[in-house]
């Protein structure tokens, strides 16, 4: 099977080569500029950023009744901002590490980064400022709320902010020491459920670190599957990430793992009675499409359209199954 080339109106695909965004990005003017900069933020995948406020504001509405709409807002615009500031700075560090100029396997729009910077349509400087910007306005959101609900703002979002910008920092770089994996399950699933839990009831339970797990789980399993079409490259850029150390094989033992821990991890919640009986069923359905995500991936060139479906079913068991999540808490 062949798979058949992505057309997107941003981009243009040179024979025999992955999609760069389009040069016609590049035009003059303030307006075309902030265009730049948005798009460089990679925007459609911020779903990985407000599901996990969502699924803990819902957790604080539902068990402590409580729930303010500011606070709220504050907590979404700094979670989003940390994550666009990780996606660019990510940008900053595989370009200084080579791992993006060399990535002949990339998976347009999953992985191998924005190409902003191959594409010359911002400088690494320009992007290296712009994570700045971002983590600055991240950091005021934060300042906010910490007058507003208190100093315990400052140590939750700090941390995120840390394991952000240490996922791609030069000399640091925990994506390419085996730890990547692990930061971004933490800082793009437990800490935004639990602060957004916080924020709004004063408390962290049982149940929310509960429900924490699985969205850690589903994110983690995007990264995983994302590094496969990467690995190569990644290899080549002394970049060693766990699907780098591990392989294909390794890869869907991760993988796997990953959906046995967000399956377990809903399950007991169920039996708990923190959620109702019908989210077993659907916890089962999302395990099941995770299962036939697993067994498409492959590193083998014949195989990538089926690679590329079940990246794609792997980022819709995390939309899917955060607001399934947030339903059953409501319901």
């Amino acid at each position: 099977m062949h798979e058949q080339p992505v057309r997107d109106p941003l981009l243009t695909v040179p024979a025999g080569s992955s999609p760069d965004p389009s040069a016609l990005l590049g035009g003059p003017g303030r307006l075309a500029a902030l265009r730049r900069c948005f798009l460089a933020t990679r925007p459609p995948f911020f779903a990985a950023s407000v599901m996990p406020v969502l699924v803990g504001t819902g957790w604080a509405v539902a068990t402590a009744h409580r729930f303010n709409g500011l606070t709220f807002t504050l907590a979404l615009l700094a979670t989003v901002l940390t994550h666009a500031a990780a996606n660019v700075f990510n940008d900053v560090g595989d370009d200084v590490i080579g791992a993006d100029a060399g990535n002949d396997g990339r998976m347009h729009p999953y992985t191998g980064g924005s190409r902003f910077i191959q594409a010359n349509l911002v400088s690494r400087a320009d992007m290296a400022r712009l994570a700045a910007v971002l983590a600055l306005a991240a950091m005021l959101a934060g300042a906010v709320l910490a007058v507003m609900r208190g100093p315990g703002v400052l140590l939750l979002g700090g941390l995120g902010l840390l394991l952000a910008l240490c996922y791609s920092l030069p000399r640091v770089q925990l994506s390419a020491r085996g730890a990547g994996e692990l930061a971004v399950a933490v800082g793009l699933g437990a800490l935004p459920v639990l602060g957004a839990a916080w924020l709004q009831s004063g408390t962290i339970d049982s149940g929310a670190v509960l429900v924490c797990l699985p969205v850690s789980a589903w994110v983690g399993a995007i990264l995983v599957i994302n590094e496969v079409p990467d690995l190569e490259a990644d290899r080549r850029a002394g970049k060693r990430t766990l699907v780098v150390r591990w392989g294909e094989r390794g890869a869907r033992v991760i993988y796997a793992a990953l959906t046995a821990v967000a399956l377990g991890a809903n399950l007991l919640a169920v039996a708990l009675g923190d959620l109702p009986p019908w989210f077993a069923l659907a916890s089962l359905g999302l395990a099941a499409l995770g299962i036939a995500a697993l067994r498409g991936i492959s590193l083998q060139v014949q195989l990538r359209l089926r690679l590329r479906r079940s990246i794609e079913w792997t980022l819709a068991i995390h939309t899917v199954g955060c607001l399934l999540l947030v339903a059953a808490i409501a319901g």
